[in-house]
């Protein structure tokens, strides 16, 4: 049986994150992880919250198309590695969480991938999440406010929106799209 590579984006306080723990609470997930350039964080682990590697390392695997993509932010290098993200695929299903850029990428090299956006009911609702989780000030929220219709503009070019109104609701729905892409690749 074929395990899919699963993309999931959307914008800032929409709640991916807790969608992907839900999801690989109840299903046979791999949650990929990233390599990265920057210095860890002090919560952060290697190889658990990201790959911490040096920018020569990661300018060669981008030589060496050692990628599903990957991009630049703030002078620091995050993408996506090719090989690991392969080996989870062996066994298990795999679920990236990341911006609609590197999701496209994702999508050009490997057109079986399923890409989900997750879509806020509306601005407002998004800007409360953003507010209620207090690690934003409000020149930040509106920034992501922008953003999240950078973001939305691309939706058209998933394979699907879910609106995440209510958790339960939304993670249903998702399992439901895994399901039926499964049915779909292993006929």
């Amino acid at each position: 049986m074929k395990n899919l590579l699963i993309v999931m984006s959307g914008p800032s306080g929409v709640g991916k994150g807790t969608i992907v723990r839900e999801l690989m609470k109840k299903g046979d997930f791999a949650l990929s992880v990233s390599c990265t350039t920057r210095k860890p964080r002090e919560s952060e682990i290697d190889g658990v919250s990201y790959f911490f590697i040096t920018k020569k390392e990661f300018e060669k695997l981008i030589g060496e198309e050692g990628f599903l993509e990957y991009n630049k932010h703030f002078e620091n290098y995050y993408g996506t590695p090719k090989k690991f993200v392969q080996s989870q695929l062996e066994s298990k299903n795999v679920i990236l969480e990341i911006d609609v850029d590197g999701a496209l990428q994702v999508k050009k090299s490997n057109p079986e991938a399923i890409l989900i956006m997750i879509a806020p009911p509306d601005k407002e609702a998004l800007r409360s999440r953003l507010q209620a989780r207090g690690s934003e000030n409000k020149m930040e929220i509106e920034k992501r406010i922008a953003r999240m219709e950078y973001e939305l503009s691309l939706s058209g070019q998933y394979d699907y929106v879910v609106i995440n109104d209510v958790l339960a609701e939304c993670v249903k729905k998702i399992e439901q799209i895994i399901l039926k892409e499964k049915e779909k690749y292993n006929d």
